[in-house]
């Protein structure tokens, strides 16, 4: 484990740089403590086969490394160009899946520390970056995923669009990195300004989510910042904004805990970016840097109450502000199935067991929508849920969409339990570093258990929602569910 503090690194990083150049270009396995930790604002983590750790071990070997690399989508949105991208690249580079994460993101794993800069530069070459979508800043701001056509749902995407591109970091050691053509002798560089984030960046991740009622389909409650929007004659006047949520804790230790946003205030819907801006600029100033398990947003609302924040984000902001409006949230399920978008077209969501796309007896995932994006030209969009939404069907392509399902053997959510429709599981074993026990290769077989004692009872349409970790930082969001399981 490296001497320096994470705020250490981050301070002698040069622009988040370190000495990821140097690494990548030499006989090394694997990046140094350091590299590792400004690594994840390129968008990736370092990791290994922990299947094969013991193995290794024994015949004297190194771990099995490679990386995961996470695409950072506004909303989830993708173009068919972008969907095949990922596909692509998943079987030049990766372990031919991807996983959808519940960032409504995708994650690529088993990438190999050489193919590193290519893969990456074709996330950027596809309109896309991997850059803040770990680390210390802004992570990707996620949006209702059901593209229906109402004002709500259009601005929310846009909104999480003109956030994405805000909280961007403005570090060019990223294009020096990763980008072919635009390299430069990183060793030399000086760090530019980062006017929101400054030199250290935030004391740790912080995560945005929008929501239209009554779908909380991205849990607004568990993000640092939470909205949803008011709708005044068909137009978005405003948003209300809650803040302060959280999931991430540690096992035995009292001090951390998941908790659950509370309400901040109504603004007009011209100063919704700016809002963002001040509250991230409050907990860049307020918040914890002495240590990182008591470093997010939640914590400094906890400590210092929700009115003296909301003071202090008042006093930043020159907008008028207001109580946040009511709201009553029916569900926070995925729109399953065949729905109407409103404006003659239609969507269909595809249920993906833990979000992994890839092609197995139990359904051919990865081919179906490769297909549907190649022969269709459908985009799609990634929901929270971990599941898919193509869109902007037209009605003389549903007998193809469904063919193309059909063929592949892709199961339909017409058929499952509403449990299963909305459970997932992190990704945990054998690649995450932090798991403590199973999640996504089990979680599929808990639930075949679950499943016929749910319609022994009739509760096969009651959504009841379970969810699973292979740790307590929660990257499943299980602590509000009604069933949930924590690797311990």
């Amino acid at each position: 484990m490296s001497k320096l503090s994470v705020e250490e690194i981050k301070d002698r990083s040069r622009g988040l740089r370190g000495t990821i150049a140097e690494t990548l270009t030499s006989e090394a396995t694997h990046f140094t403590e350091e590299d590792y930790q400004l690594l994840k604002f390129h968008g990736t983590y370092q990791q290994d086969d922990r299947d094969l750790r013991v193995e290794r071990k024994r015949a004297g070997l190194d771990k099995a490394w490679s990386f995961m690399v996470r695409s950072k989508i506004p909303g989830g949105d993708l173009t068919a160009a972008q969907y095949l991208m990922h596909d692509k690249m998943a079987e030049d580079l990766g372990n031919a899946s991807m996983r959808i994460t519940t960032r409504e993101g995708f994650q690529m794993h088993g990438v190999l520390k050489g193919d590193l800069r290519e893969c990456i530069a074709r996330v950027k070459a596809a309109g896309l970056t991997t850059f803040g979508a770990c680390g210390d800043v802004v992570r990707n701001t996620m949006g209702p995923s059901s593209p229906r056509a109402t004002a709500a749902h259009r601005d929310a995407l846009a909104i999480s669009e003109e956030l994405t591109e805000v909280f961007l970091p403005h570090s060019s050691g990223y294009f020096d990195l990763w980008i072919e053509g635009e390299k430069v002798d990183a060793s030399a560089a000086e760090p530019e300004p980062e006017p929101i984030y400054g030199k250290h960046y935030l004391p740790r991740k912080f995560k945005i989510g929008l929501a239209v009622p009554p779908q909380n389909d991205v849990d607004i409650y568990t993000q640092d910042i939470g909205m949803y929007p008011h709708v005044v004659e068909d137009q978005v006047a405003g948003y209300s904004l809650v803040v302060g949520g959280g999931f991430g804790m540690s096992h035995g230790k009292t001090e951390t805990f998941p908790r659950l946003a509370d309400p901040l205030f109504y603004v007009h819907r011209k100063d919704v970016v700016a809002a963002c801006v001040a509250i991230v600029e409050v907990q860049r100033d307020f918040g914890d840097r002495t240590d990182r398990k008591h470093a997010r947003l939640k914590y400094t609302i906890e400590d210092r109450g929700i009115e003296w924040f909301r003071e202090e984000v008042c006093r930043r902001l020159d907008a008028e502000t207001a109580p946040v409006k009511e709201v009553t949230w029916d569900n926070v399920a995925d729109d399953l199935g065949w729905h109407e978008q409103g404006d003659g077209q239609y969507f269909h969501g595809v249920f993906v067991p833990q979000g992994r796309v890839h092609d197995t007896e139990a359904g051919q995932f990865r081919t179906a929508f490769r297909r549907i994006a190649q022969e269709l030209h459908l985009p799609s969009r990634l929901t929270s849920n971990t599941n898919i939404l193509f869109y902007n069907i037209a009605e003389d392509q549903k007998p193809a969409f469904e063919a193309i399902l059909e063929e592949c053997a892709v199961p339909r959510s017409e058929a499952m339990t509403a449990a299963r429709q909305t459970g997932h599981a992190c990704v945990a074993l054998p690649t995450c570093g932090l798991a403590l026990s199973e999640s996504e290769r089990v979680f599929s077989g808990l639930m075949d258990e679950v499943d016929p004692v749910l319609r022994e009872l009739g509760l096969e349409d009651e959504p009841l929602l379970i969810r699973m970790t292979g740790c307590p930082n929660g990257c499943a969001r299980p602590y509000n569910a009604d069933i949930a399981f924590v690797g311990r």
